[in-house]
């Protein structure tokens, strides 16, 4: 009888069965949770879309003329982006060397240091690659510190990541990774942080610089080189062994740069520091009137804080580092000899001067009103016996002083006595422009923005004193058809009550209270403002002449048609002012002054291009004879100064003048006025493609020098500018002419007046006369 073999099994088989089935479900497991991060079941993820266009806020940036970046616009990101190719090898090289040495190799995740990261549970460095933690940046954001929550979020950095290098090239990747990053101190982005730690452009950062900003990668606020300088260099340190490992410096390299010292140039970006800071918060208001009237196609409004636009300005950065470093230099002296004279032993009304106590209290209640603080406790719902209360509490606080190194120094005051203290300091206000287009090349707005925020060139408005007078010659020059050697007796002179809208007969004195009863030029009398001859012109060619000159060139402030107007009585600001010069240095045609010339989207787009604004005011003819009378201020009148020494043994010249020889050869057209008790000081000066104002004065007309002998605009106003006009001319790249200005071919008026001081002189008896005589 046969027998069956009962068949056995292959135990191998069944471990075989078993592996695989144990290998197929670690795997699913394995993949489940990355499906399940991309399918957003472990919270939500960007949609596609985002991922081509992952929003990240871009400040607004300021661009000079000469391509620097003036400031940026931004509620949070002070960010600008920089393109790949504009980044240094040595920065690229440092980033890979320390973040991810793989990274040209993988996409998106390293396995290799995932495993070692597992294996060693972290302790020999972790596995995040660029693409990682650019992930994290743009969409996962900050770690949590819950243990679940964490790894969701690492697995979606692992897929985010996966589709970033799938949608971007690696140079795309490392260039937004770098654009995103927080260096702190509103360093947002490789651009902001080259420029605010060594005040420099990303392209030219040295080995050294590029290894510190990478090290910052790591954690920016502990590895801090402001707080932390030390930690900050061996961290540098180490990435420049890093980039040594990996070849890409040698090992001499690396010895040699860690030896060198750190060399920060902090330069911290912010809304009330850095260069034009008066300027850059104009333009902050024009731009946000400019979005409400320039909405996108959609119809929504752009957002200068957002959108990332450039505006590109007309101020040249030399010029304007120019202008700050005149105002800088002279007011810190004027400012000395203020506080000189304005003791309380010398002046017991100080600052003001000749007050009565109640005039004092009216300026000191009117400033607690119009104050932040006042504004501030109102809003919270405090009585106003309670804000009064306050004013009257010392407190902590920090306030301007020249005499610091920062121009700031802590102290503790009433903030009642913090308002009569910052009344003390003069104010100024400058700008300078281009007459043949507009283009504004410099604007300071005061002496310093973060204490002083009021901009006295165009929020400001005073007197303007005896540079209102050409307004005068120019009308009647055009209409009389006078020419700058004309002559008129200096002898009192007075307009009939009623003739032109006065009340009663007007008799201006000359600055001096004397007449010399002799005939002096049109030149000679706008040279020493003489007022007795002003006064014939504007009765001769009427108010209204005059103010709608002024109106044709710009002037839009309340000018009332009277005849004390002709010896500046109008509040004009510094920006109207040099406008209207720029007149006469144009052949007769007014430019209104221009600021921007284009704004571009974050794309490029253009979105606004200047048309500039003109009119034909003045002949050709006019605006030469204007620039010739206003050359003899330089000559031998009130803007002699620029011209010639002082005298060295005068107060004047050993308290403030020191170091001022400005010795100018070249043509200069300019005119000083000084108002009423030395309240403001006044000076235009013009060449042949440059006008530029300065105004000196206090915030209240009381606060004032007492005499001429400082208080007067040939010692307020002009050293500024012929400290910025020195500056300008030693930068020959500026082109500031020294030519003289265009004189017509067809000139129809005189202006060489060799026989009428000539015919005026044989009229003289003695030689005092001969030495009074100026022309």
């Amino acid at each position: 009888m046969a027998t069956t073999k009962k068949k056995t099994k292959n135990p191998f088989l069944k471990f075989i069965k078993w592996f695989w089935i144990l290998f197929i479900c670690g795997v699913v497991l394995v993949a489940l949770p990355f499906l399940f991060a991309s399918w957003g079941l472990l919270g939500p993820m960007p949609e596609y879309e985002h991922l081509e266009n992952p929003e990240t806020n871009l400040a607004t940036e300021l661009i000079s003329a000469d391509g620097k970046t003036l400031g940026k616009y931004y509620l949070e990101d002070n960010r600008t982006p920089v393109p790949f190719d504009q980044l240094p090898d040595n920065l690229v090289n440092a980033l890979v060397a320390t973040e991810d040495a793989r990274f040209f190799d993988h996409a998106g995740i390293d396995a290799r240091g995932t495993i070692r990261a597992v294996a060693y549970l972290g302790s020999k460095g972790g596995a995040s690659t660029i693409s990682q933690q650019l992930a994290r940046q743009l969409f996962v954001g900050v770690r949590s510190r819950n243990k679940f929550e964490a790894i969701t979020q690492k697995l979606k950095e692992w897929v985010l990541a996966t589709r970033l290098e799938r949608n971007y090239t690696k140079e795309e990747i490392i260039a937004m990774y770098l654009n995103i990053y927080d260096f702190h101190y509103n360093a947002d982005g490789i651009r902001s942080a080259s420029r605010i730690y060594f005040g420099k452009e990303p392209k030219d950062l040295r080995i050294q610089e590029s290894a510190m900003l990478v090290g910052m990668l790591k954690n920016s606020s502990y590895y801090n080189p402001i707080r932390r300088e030390e930690l900050v260099f061996n961290r540098r340190n180490t990435v420049l062994a890093q980039m040594a490992k990996y070849g890409y410096i040698s090992e001499k390299e690396k010895d040699s740069l860690q030896k060198t010292k750190m060399d920060l140039n902090f330069n911290p970006e912010s809304h009330r520091e850095g260069l034009a800071t008066y300027f850059r918060m104009y333009m902050q208001r024009w731009l946000n009137q400019w979005v409400k009237d320039n909405p996108k196609l959609d119809g929504e409004k752009y957002n200068i804080y957002l959108d990332g636009l450039k505006v590109y300005t007309t101020i040249d950065s030399r010029m304007q580092h120019n202008a700050e470093m005149a105002v800088e230099a002279h007011m810190k002296k004027l400012q000395a000899e203020f506080f000189v004279q304005n003791t309380p032993e010398r002046n017991p009304t100080t600052p003001f001067l000749d007050l009565e106590k109640h005039e004092i209290d009216n300026i000191l209640e009117r400033a607690m009103k119009s104050s932040a603080r006042w504004r501030t406790m109102s809003r919270a719902g405090k009585s106003e016996s309670e804000i009064r209360a306050s004013f009257k509490k010392k407190t902590e606080m920090t306030v301007f002083d020249w005499n610091s190194d920062s121009y700031e120094k802590d102290t503790i005051l009433t903030p009642l006595d913090s308002i009569k203290y910052y009344k003390t300091f003069l104010r100024t206000a400058m700008m300078s422009m281009e007459p043949q287009t507009g283009h504004v090349k410099a604007w300071v707005g005061g002496i310093d923005y973060k204490h002083f925020q009021y901009d006295n060139v165009i929020q400001g408005a005073r007197q303007a004193g005896s540079t209102f007078k050409p307004f005068v010659y120019a009308a009647a020059i055009d209409q009389l058809r006078l020419s700058p050697c004309d002559s008129l007796p200096d002898t009192q002179y007075c307009i009939e009550p009623m003739k032109h809208g006065n009340i009663e007969a007007w008799c201006p004195k000359n600055s001096d209270g004397k007449y010399s009863g002799e005939k002096k030029t049109l030149k000679n009398a706008l040279a020493n403002s003489v007022n007795s001859i002003t006064a014939r012109l504007i009765d001769d060619v009427g108010p209204a002449s005059v103010v709608k000159m002024a109106r044709n060139m710009g002037i839009t402030k309340d000018l009332p048609e009277v005849p004390s107007i002709a010896l500046g009585t109008p509040d004009v600001n510094v920006y109207e002012m040099v406008g209207a010069y720029g007149t006469f240095a144009n052949q007769g045609v007014y430019v209104k002054p221009v600021m921007v010339t284009r704004i571009e989207d974050k794309n490029g787009t253009v979105l606004f291009e200047y048309v500039p604004e003109t009119k034909d005011v003045l002949s050709r003819d006019v605006a030469y004879a204007m620039l010739n009378l206003m050359e003899g201020v330089t000559q031998y009148g009130s803007g002699g100064r620029l011209r010639h020494s002082y005298n060295k043994n005068s107060r004047v010249y050993k308290e403030i003048m020191t170091g001022y020889p400005y010795n100018l050869t070249n043509p200069i057209a300019g005119k000083t006025g000084t108002t009423q008790n030395q309240s403001d000081g006044w000076f235009m000066g013009i060449v042949p493609n440059l006008v530029t104002g300065v105004w000196v004065g206090g915030e209240e007309r009381a606060t004032h020098f007492r005499s001429l002998t400082y208080g007067q605009a040939a010692s307020m106003a002009l050293p500024i500018w012929g400290l910025y006009m020195k500056a300008n001319y030693d930068n020959e790249e500026l082109a500031i002419s020294k030519s003289a200005f265009d004189k017509p071919s067809d000139l129809s008026i005189n202006v060489d007046c060799t026989k009428v001081v000539k015919e005026l002189t044989e009229d003289m008896d003695t030689d005092d006369d001969l030495d009074d005589l100026d022309f």
